[in-house]
């Protein structure tokens, strides 16, 4: 008998399962295989060669890990200790407060462990903890002549502590501060302070920057005062200000690059003044969106010039061309 029509069909199928007449799949070569190309003769997976890169330089890498996140608890402890409006306790008493100190202390030691391996990072690390010890007194007194003069300033101000405990500009400044106290003496922390007020305040200070007693910043929004930049005593900053370079160059890194603003200036929102040799004499009033890049005398009044146009076709006699200052 012959073969039935199922068992023809089946002869007809190839050996794979495909239908008849379509060319087996063809075996995956080294180069499509999912893992990436042939390990042999050295090489490796594309993922392998990062990860071995990344493995090397987490290993080597000389900074403190989370250096950021401990620059932020060190930023508000140190605040929470000199001033109970930051504190997450509450009445406590001279035992606990030398603990929180003594805490704060192998904060700072941690972040100033040295990334040089030659260096004795225990010794200078304590040296540092006593250092901004004995200046806490120092920042606190500054920082209380700050806030009254934030305070004195504002009409909508109720009290210092409403300052102390509310405004941006305070606490950038006091940031700044605890942050001046370590420049110079400690690579890279102090820079990450500042970085704690900037990202929550939008106020940019460079803890290079000198700044006098008597301090005060309204508003604050978007206010950038650079590294070489030299403040004298009661200066006054509104939002937007702008004390920067004319020119941008590492060539120019170890000169002064930033303006020097006197005694008893005000400087309104949005001005921008630049160049290292650019001073602003005592007692001078920036108005709003001026740009400088000049000194000016002292007790000058500075005012950019804005002129009101007829509109065309209207010859409203109300119209009068008015020339006015801001």
């Amino acid at each position: 008998m012959g073969p039935t029509r199922e068992a023809s069909m089946a002869a007809d199928l190839p050996r794979h399962g495909a239908p008849s007449g379509v060319p087996p799949p063809a075996s995956p070569s080294a180069a499509e295989s999912p893992k990436g190309p042939s390990t042999e003769a050295g090489l490796q997976p594309p993922e392998e060669e990062l990860l071995s890169l990344l493995a090397r330089e987490h290993r080597d890498h000389p900074i403190p890990p989370g250096l950021r996140q401990l620059a932020e608890r060190f930023a508000y402890g140190v605040l929470g200790l000199l001033f109970p409006h930051f504190a997450a306790r509450a009445g406590a008493g001279r035992g606990q407060l030398a603990d929180e100190l003594a805490e704060l202390g192998r904060l700072l030691e941690q972040a100033v462990a040295a990334p040089d391996p030659t260096a004795a990072p225990e010794a200078a690390g304590s040296a540092i903890v006593e250092h901004l010890v004995a200046r806490l007194g120092s920042i606190r007194e500054a920082l209380l002549l700050d806030a009254l003069a934030i305070h004195e300033g504002d009409p909508a101000s109720q009290s210092v502590d409403e300052v102390i405990l509310a405004y941006p500009g305070f606490l950038a400044t006091a940031t700044y501060r605890i942050a001046h106290e370590l420049h110079r003496r400690v690579p890279l922390f102090p820079r990450l302070l500042t970085e704690v007020a900037h990202r929550a305040t939008g106020i940019d200070i460079h803890p290079g920057a000198q700044v006098g007693a008597s301090f005060a910043i309204d508003h604050g929004t978007g206010i950038v005062i650079g590294e070489t930049a030299v403040l004298g005593a009661r200066v006054r900053l509104y939002q937007g200000v702008t004390l920067g370079a004319t020119r941008v160059s590492k060539r120019l890194e170890s000169m002064k690059r930033h303006p020097t603003i006197g005694d008893d200036v005000v400087i309104y929102a949005n001005a921008t003044i630049l160049g290292g040799e650019t001073v602003i004499g005592r007692g001078s009033r920036i108005g709003g969106n001026v740009w400088l890049t000049r000194s000016v005398p002292a007790y000058s009044v500075v005012t950019p010039t804005a002129r009101v146009e007829r509109r065309a076709g209207d010859s409203s006699p109300s119209d009068d061309l008015i020339e006015f200052n801001i």
